[in-house]
Parts: C-alpha cells; sequence; structure tokens
C-alpha cells in the first residue's frame, strides 16, 4: 500500500496534468473559433478560465497540506514546490486565452479574417497548443529531453513578435478605419508571445523537478 504523501503527490500531478489539459482545450479552440467563428465556442473558453482558477486554489491548498502535515523531502519538495508555480504560470496563460475569447466573440464574425493571417497569429496558436501537449507528455513521463526540445519552440513566437510593429504599421496605413481591431490584434500578438514564455517557466519547473537544476536566467538550457 502506497504512503499517505505518494497518493497525495500522485493525486496533485493528475490534478496539475489535468489543468494543463484544460487550459491546451483553450488554445485548441480559439484556433476553432477563428476557423469557424463559433461565438458560442469563444464563451465556453471563457467559462473554462473559471474552472481553471479554481482548480489552481484547490492545488495551492494541497501543496500547503502536503508541505504542512507531510514534511515532504528531495524530489517530493521540488515536486510540490514546483507544481505551485506552474498552476501559477497555467492560470495566466488561461487569462490570455480568456482575454483573446472575448475579443473574439465581439469581433470574429465581422473582423477582416486576413488579418489574422497578416499577424500570423493562427501560426502561433499552433506553435503554443503543440508546446502545451509536449509539456503534458515531458511532465507525466518525466522527460526533460523533450522539455529542452519545446524550449527550442518558443523561438518561432518571438521571431513573428518581432515582425509584428512592422506587420500592424502596414495595416494600419491601409486600412486606417479599423485602427482598433489592428491594434487589439497587435496585442494578441505580444499576449502570445507571453504564453509562450510561460510556457517555458513550466519546463523549467519541470525540469527542477526532476533534475534538480535551475534553469531560471541561464542562456543555456
Amino acid at each position: 500500500m502506497a504512503a499517505p504523501v505518494e497518493s497525495e503527490i500522485h493525486a496533485l500531478k493528475e490534478n496539475l496534468l489535468d489543468m494543463i489539459d484544460l487550459v491546451e482545450n483553450q488554445l485548441t479552440h480559439c484556433r476553432e473559433v477563428i476557423k469557424k467563428k463559433d461565438v458560442d465556442l469563444a464563451e465556453r473558453i471563457i467559462e473554462t478560465e473559471k474552472k481553471i482558477n479554481a482548480q489552481e486554489l484547490a492545488i495551492d491548498k494541497d501543496c500547503e497540506n502536503i508541505i504542512a502535515l507531510h514534511n515532504p523531502m528531495a524530489t517530493d519538495l521540488r515536486f510540490v514546490l514546483a507544481t505551485i508555480k506552474i498552476s501559477n504560470d497555467l492560470e495566466r496563460i488561461a487569462d490570455n486565452a480568456s482575454s483573446f475569447a472575448k475579443f473574439l466573440k465581439k469581433h470574429v464574425k465581422n473582423v477582416n479574417e486576413d488579418f489574422f493571417h497578416q499577424f500570423h497569429i493562427d501560426k502561433m496558436l499552433d506553435v503554443c497548443i503543440v508546446m502545451m501537449k509536449d509539456m503534458h507528455e515531458a511532465l507525466k513521463k518525466e522527460n526533460t529531453k523533450l522539455v529542452r526540445k519545446v524550449f527550442s519552440k518558443d523561438e518561432a513566437l518571438n521571431e513573428i513578435n518581432k515582425r509584428s510593429v512592422k506587420i500592424a504599421s502596414s495595416l494600419l496605413k491601409e486600412y486606417p478605419d479599423d485602427h482598433a481591431i489592428i491594434l487589439r490584434l497587435f496585442s494578441i500578438v505580444r499576449n502570445l508571445e507571453r504564453v509562450g514564455d510561460l510556457t517555458k517557466n513550466i519546463g523549467e519547473e519541470i525540469v527542477f523537478h526532476i533534475e534538480a537544476r535551475v534553469l531560471k536566467h541561464q542562456k543555456k538550457i
């Protein structure tokens, strides 16, 4: 029979994996809303954020209880500390997805569809979804090699973000009447680039948990 702390660690990991799935679904649904112009699906993304917020609070409480009641050592303690940070990063990604969904709910049926392609928002979503899927797999199988592969995928998001200023400037000149929409999409590009950064943070915490290595602020990982 598993010791109480082992059972609670296992349950905590399952809850964290479930939270990653919820966030991945949010990002996937954002992509589908753009393709299908599905306002009802946008509303589901917004509603899912409430579930993710509640899950973050529950995970934080479980982590506090494990530390207070079991005094975990070494690997278990690293996992609990990493989980607190990972759940916080996931909640922040969910906030970004929900904010995007609110924009889509209001504008997706009338916004110029080419704007999404010009800003490469569809590509950014594809990259973010793959990164989140890989983080789920990396945590589930404790595979730090996969984590490091995910880090390199973030470079594509950074590159799109760098080009977004010129893209926005060009679109504003060509479509001055759509300036509010264009500037909002420019902001969304920045937010999706931030999603990539937060996903990298999650990877760093997974490596900390498994390898007892701190990667933050290190250039070579």
